[in-house]
């Protein structure tokens, strides 16, 4: 079964600084919760590319370490991007990230369709573990924004 994940956040911020923000994979780690561990295991390079590979580890679980390689597949600056993973643990990772400047600021919407492994079993896993912290990391990540960018406190 493919879910799909779609968030939009407004950012009171140019369309020229959110691309700057957002194409950096280098700052994946600053938007990324604590708790998942995360450290980037490839030395990217400061703006992404199609074709660009990544490489980084992570715990989703306690004690449990994954490791992932994703591909930048499309790029139109400053408009949207596109990640896939190549490796890691789902069957499906297709995530696009698109800036669309408004009045307010930018409009960021991800959408994620994903796909687990494991049949059946990656269906209950869906439903009682995965949903909820793939809730949680986009949660995580929309509050993180409002630290990093201060002016967003007042939009919520």
């Amino acid at each position: 079964m493919i879910h799909t994940i779609e968030r939009t956040q407004m950012l009171p911020i140019s369309a020229t600084a959110a691309w700057a923000f957002f194409s950096s994979p280098r700052n994946l780690p600053d938007i990324t919760p604590p708790w998942l561990a995360f450290s980037l295991t490839s030395d990217p390079a400061e703006t992404m590319y199609p074709g660009m590979i990544l490489t980084y580890c992570l715990k989703p679980l306690k004690g449990v370490s994954m490791c992932w390689v994703s591909e930048i597949t499309h790029v139109a600056e400053p408009r949207f991007f596109v990640d896939e993973q190549r490796i890691g643990p789902y069957r499906l990772w297709h995530h696009q990230h698109f800036f669309r400047e408004t009045p307010e600021g930018v409009e960021m919407t991800d959408i994620v369709h994903y796909a687990l492994k494991w049949g059946l079993f990656g269906d209950i896993a869906h439903r009682w573990i995965v949903r909820k912290k793939l809730d949680r990391i986009f949660d995580y990540r929309r509050d993180r924004l409002v630290e990093i960018f201060p002016e967003l406190q007042h939009h919520f």
